[in-house]
């Protein structure tokens, strides 16, 4: 089994954000328009058996609504699981959005982007919603590193800011996406420290991975590190060109394809 950990089927909301433009600029297909079929297709071509799907929310509302990532499930509910969002400008009421849609079968996760508010993880409006995933008993998915897009990178520093939330919320799962470069040695930091931190290689292609991080994938990442792609951004056999040239055991690439993300989001 191959496990997407970070997928999205975008909204034409979604794909005429202005802060997109430097992503479309590197990749031509960068959030254009997909269907579940087109997503199953892409799965398809590179034997990917499961995508989480993943809702987005930021300063002007939803992105990709919980509402619709959940129709998305229903066109191929054994292929698709659903990663949940909500509106941090009402922390209460993101925490009832988030119990409301996030039951550990369809919905096996929460995600919010901190460049996108501007907020970096342990502002206090986060606080409700990790709460709320401790209580559900799923990760909290969020982003590590640079940002791609049009906002600042200082909210994807993993030091001081996602440290402090794992400091005051030591039985929350996070996964951290996107790799955390140039932040690597914190990433490696954080592994050592908390037993619950992980990471996505999502918006990598495998063969462009630093290879300080594939060094770590191999050590101390091994049961920390999942495969994600963030479709649309790159094509799921794309995304998995360079996998042999990784010099993974046999253990560690079922671990990064399939295992740790089967254990961490209860598939």
């Amino acid at each position: 089994m191959t496990v997407d950990v970070w997928a999205q089927i975008t909204t034409e909301r979604m794909a005429r954000a202005p802060w997109l433009a430097p992503l479309r600029r590197w990749q031509a297909n960068t959030f254009v328009l997909q269907s579940p079929q087109s997503t199953l297709a892409s799965m398809d071509a590179a034997g990917v058996d499961i995508a989480l799907l993943s809702a987005w929310y930021g300063p002007e509302g939803s992105l990709i609504s919980n509402e619709e990532v959940a129709a998305q499930i229903e066109a191929a509910p054994t292929r698709f699981r659903g990663i949940a969002s909500a509106d941090l400008r009402d922390p209460m009421g993101a925490m009832r959005e988030i119990r409301k849609w996030v039951d550990g079968k369809r919905f096996v996760g929460v995600r919010l982007a901190p460049w996108l508010w501007d907020l970096p993880p342990n502002d206090r409006r986060y606080y409700p919603i990790y709460v709320a995933c401790i209580e559900l008993g799923v990760p909290f998915c969020t982003q590590i590193g640079h940002t791609g897009p049009l906002k600042r990178s200082e909210c994807g520093r993993l030091i001081p800011y996602l440290e402090d939330v794992l400091l005051d919320f030591p039985e929350l799962v996070v996964v951290g996406g996107h790799v955390g470069f140039p932040w690597l040695d914190e990433v490696t930091t954080l592994t050592v420290k908390f037993p619950n931190f992980f990471v996505d290689t999502s918006a990598y292609k495998l063969s462009r991975l630093p290879p300080p991080f594939v060094d770590y994938m191999k050590a101390l990442g091994r049961t920390r590190v999942m495969f994600g792609t963030n479709w649309p951004m790159i094509a799921h056999a794309k995304c998995l060109e360079g996998l042999d040239a990784l010099g993974l055991s046999a253990e560690g690439r079922d671990a990064f394809l399939s295992a740790n993300a089967r254990r961490m989001f209860k598939l």
